[in-house]
């Protein structure tokens, strides 16, 4: 009886009370699983955005930077187009690069008038110039002078090559963008063939610190003089022209284990009708790489003739020779009373027109040295 008691005791049911408050409990227990796995989802999906937008911001870096260095190459390249421009010679003649950079500001607008007056003599051989004055110079003249220059062609047909024959300079204006000059000046053509002959008239303005700007030029072609007649000109000036004074030999080797470049300053020669003066010449070599330039080297001096040896070589580093952005900038040199004056210029390199195929010969040709002869721009 007692036994049966007990068992009965043991299976008696639970309380609704207490069968809700389990109820209660394991619905709280669940929705804290939900609470806690809706968090650990959140986390995921934070993660898992800011490494999204992590990679974003590095791919938009990455082609920002792309874009930048693109962006660096075309300029660059406009820059070498620019100076190419004026290392190309330009029909009929070409310039000096002494005032490059100030030139190419004004290249279109008005630069004003020069007033002067050529007298030849048959007799002596002599051309009298008269330079007599400039009118309408542009704002940004100052102290405004004339450069003259006397070009002739030398005898072989084909050639391009010029020499001055006589060069020299008018007094300069202070403050004046209408200066009246009233200068003669003798010039000697004597042994020389008219009909091959060309005056140029720069009109600068003179800076005592810096570069002259050139303003304009104007030329004319000596052959259409009449002797014993004053002829009166009153000529536009004009953006400046090129003209080739002289070849240079130049080699260059590259080294791509030493990433480096050779070049080599080998002979620099002009035409025998060139006034040859017991001056001293020298080179001077710059190099631009992806728009650095790197510091330049000078050649020791030598004598100047008609054919200057100099047979120098120079090293400049240039990582991946291939792929890198290159020009190379050959300057001649006198030495005069003052200082110096330049002879002229000419550039070679893997962004320019006239020296490309050089470029392109090094490059065929590793660590063994190609040369060849460029023009000599003034």
């Amino acid at each position: 009886m007692s036994s049966q008691l007990s068992s009965f005791q043991m299976f008696l049911p639970i309380s609704d009370t207490l069968k809700y408050c389990l109820l209660a409990l394991a619905i709280a227990l669940f929705l804290t699983a939900l609470i806690i796995l809706a968090c650990k989802m959140h986390q995921y999906y934070k993660y898992k955005s800011s490494i999204l937008k992590d990679a974003k911001f590095m791919k938009a870096t990455s082609v920002a930077k792309k874009t930048e260095g693109n962006v660096l190459i075309q300029l660059m390249q406009k820059e070498m187009e620019k100076l190419e421009v004026h290392l190309t010679p330009s029909p009929p003649s070409t310039e000096s690069l002494d005032d490059m950079t100030s030139e190419s500001d004004h290249t279109r607008e008005f630069r004003g008038k020069l007033k002067f007056s050529l007298n030849f003599s048959k007799k002596t051989m002599t051309l009298l110039l008269t330079v007599i004055e400039a009118t309408d110079l542009p704002d940004y003249s100052r102290d405004p002078f004339v450069r003259i220059r006397v070009f002739s062609k030398v005898d072989e047909p084909q050639s391009d090559v010029q020499s001055v024959l006589h060069e020299c300079e008018t007094k300069v204006v202070k403050n004046s963008r209408n200066p009246v000059f009233d200068e003669d000046f003798c010039l000697s053509l004597k042994n020389y063939q008219l009909s091959n002959t060309c005056l140029k008239l720069e009109v600068k303005d003179f800076d005592k610190y810096s570069r002259h700007t050139l303003i304009g030029e104007t030329r004319v072609a000596l052959r259409d003089l009449k002797v014993s007649e004053t002829l009166e000109f009153c000529e536009e000036l004009q953006e400046k022209t090129k003209d080739i004074i002289g070849e240079v030999l130049i080699s260059l080797k590259c080294l791509p284990t030493a990433q480096k470049i050779e070049v080599g300053i080998l002979k620099f020669k002009t035409s025998s009708l060139s006034i040859i003066k017991e001056r001293d010449v020298y080179a001077r070599i710059d190099v631009f790489s992806n728009q650095q330039k790197q510091k330049h080297q000078k050649s020791s001096l030598r004598a100047k003739s008609k054919v200057t040896v100099f047979n120098e070589t120079f090293l400049f580093s240039l990582p991946d020779p291939g792929k890198t952005h290159c020009l190379v900038l050959i300057s001649l040199y006198e030495t005069v009373a003052n200082g110096r004056k330049l002879i002229g210029q000419t550039s070679l390199g893997n962004q320019t027109k006239s020296g490309h195929n050089h470029w392109d010969q090094m490059m065929q040709t590793i660590r063994q040295p190609v040369a060849d002869w460029h023009p000599l721009y003034i």
